[in-house]
């Protein structure tokens, strides 16, 4: 976003909140899942350099000044319009909150609102503003480091961009899926990569589903809403509001909950289900 040679490390500190449990299903592994809220994130700069000026940014998974996949938080100040410069990686940008408008310098704005998702293809010259009180991203790329760079070094890694409203997303239901069982519950396809794919979950309000992967990799960023996560002892984790991640490394099942309608972003490599208890 801001210009810089070279974004610094941003070290989520120790106090970070962690809580792991273990999948309720032994069928599919005894692996812990990590579950990180978003109120115990210690923020930093993402770029130190402009100091207040400078969006703030948060890891949640990776590293992104190392090589390597990453997803982050990073939030803007109302207001806030970088000056054009392009990245010599390509990301991935969901808006969590406020409104967002991401495009060529000349570009006329289209503020796009939580939900909405775009891409930005590396190399190609761009800004980024925020336009409400508050506003954040979950912010993804494939491969590290994650830098800044003048416009002049601009250059064609034949990516196109995309730019997804939310009111234009397509979703599917039980009915159009085969990855959904139980009314209400919606599921819109964002990108895939080979194995790899990325997807938005919608969950009506007052709502108990279980979600269940097979896969090596799963990641899940709270968009909207809130969800809590219930244990195998019936506990349920504190309330996981917009930017909490949960995450896991072998296959897991997860019996999650909602008092507000919910918006969850899943990250995997092998096709999940969602069932309305």
């Amino acid at each position: 976003m801001a210009k810089s040679s070279l974004l610094s490390a941003l070290i989520i500190s120790a106090c970070l909140f962690s809580h792991a449990l273990k999948a309720q299903d032994t069928s599919l592994g005894s692996n812990e899942v990590t579950i990180i809220s978003t109120e115990q994130i210690e923020w930093g700069h993402l770029n130190p350099a402009r100091g207040d000026k400078s969006p703030r940014a948060a890891n949640l998974w990776g590293d992104r000044t190392k090589p390597g996949a990453t997803g982050m938080l990073v939030r803007f100040e109302p207001g806030f319009s970088s000056p054009p410069h392009i990245h010599n990686v390509s990301y991935r940008g969901i808006v969590i909150e406020g409104l967002l408008h991401n495009d060529d310098p000349q570009a006329k704005a289209m503020w796009m609102p939580p939900g909405s998702y775009w891409t930005q293809p590396a190399g190609e010259d761009h800004i980024t503003s925020a336009n409400a009180p508050g506003n954040m991203i979950y912010l993804e790329i494939d491969q590290g480091p994650y830098l800044v760079k003048p416009s002049a070094q601009q250059f064609d890694n034949g990516e196109r961009p995309v730019n997804l409203h939310y009111a234009n997303l397509t979703w599917l239901d039980q009915h159009t899926s085969t990855q959904l069982r139980g009314a209400g519950i919606q599921l819109a396809n964002l990108w895939q990569q080979a194995q790899l794919t990325g997807a938005l979950v919608k969950l009506p309000a007052n709502t108990k589903v279980t979600l269940s992967s097979t896969g090596t990799e799963f990641k899940a960023v709270v968009i909207q809403g809130a969800i809590n996560v219930l244990q195998a002892n019936t506990q349920k984790s504190p309330e996981l509001r917009p930017g909490s991640y949960l995450a896991a490394q072998d296959a897991v099942k997860l019996v999650l909950s909602t008092k507000a309608p919910a918006l969850l972003y899943v990250r995997t490599n092998q096709a999940f289900q969602i069932v309305r208890e």
